[in-house]
């Protein structure tokens, strides 16, 4: 499995990491999710809060607006500067491109189904679910309380899509954009596992 690169891609509540994490492990390869935020820190100088920070920034398409093109003035000239939400988006990028490169992989989420599309022999999976069944993961295991559920699952899908559609071509869950989609609401975690597995090994 040493060069197996799977990215994954997921609706909030789809329990799209849980099926990440327990694929790196059954198939003895390494994990990313967050670490990617700190691998990308290392190499940019950017403290970890300011990568945070700009990425809530960069979900929202009204920020996106008022910060593509904005421009400062450097002696008398107006030039315009990289948004610190793109800054952090491209040190992210290099990050995800050098662990695709080596191979032997999980990949979880900010664009790498699709910064990884043309890796050899790379899988690109989309997991979601059903309204009703995400909603209880978003209670039952991620402790959201069950009044805000509903919110708070379409402002983070929304935030994915929106930060997906600005630094990609693609349409975030568009089938033609992934290898496989798995509907963990009809497979559970472990089939979504079993299913991406059959395709990868």
């Amino acid at each position: 499995m040493s060069g197996l690169v799977i990215a994954i891609s997921r609706e909030f509540g789809s329990g799209g990491r849980q099926v990440g994490e327990r694929l790196a492990q059954e198939l003895g390869v390494a994990f990313y999710d967050k670490a990617l935020i700190h691998l990308a820190v290392a190499k940019s100088g950017f403290d970890p809060v300011t990568f945070e920070k700009a990425e809530e920034e960069a979900a929202s398409k009204f920020l996106f607006n008022l910060t593509i093109g904005s421009c400062v003035s450097a002696g008398g000239f107006p030039h315009v500067s990289v948004p610190i939400s793109d800054q952090v988006f491209f040190a992210q990028t290099k990050a995800i491109e050098e662990i695709g490169a080596r191979g032997g992989c999980v990949v979880i989420g900010r664009c790498s189904t699709y910064i990884l599309r043309n890796v050899p022999g790379r899988l690109r999976v989309f997991v979601y679910g059903e309204t009703k069944d995400r909603l209880r993961r978003i209670v039952e295991e991620y402790g959201v309380p069950a009044r805000e559920a509903e919110a708070k699952m379409a402002k983070m899908d929304r935030a994915r899509a929106n930060y997906h559609q600005h630094y990609t071509d693609e349409a975030w869950g568009a089938a033609h954009s992934y290898d496989l989609s798995v509907n963990t609401s009809h497979t559970g975690v472990d089939g979504a596992v079993r299913v991406i597995r059959a395709l990868c090994c």
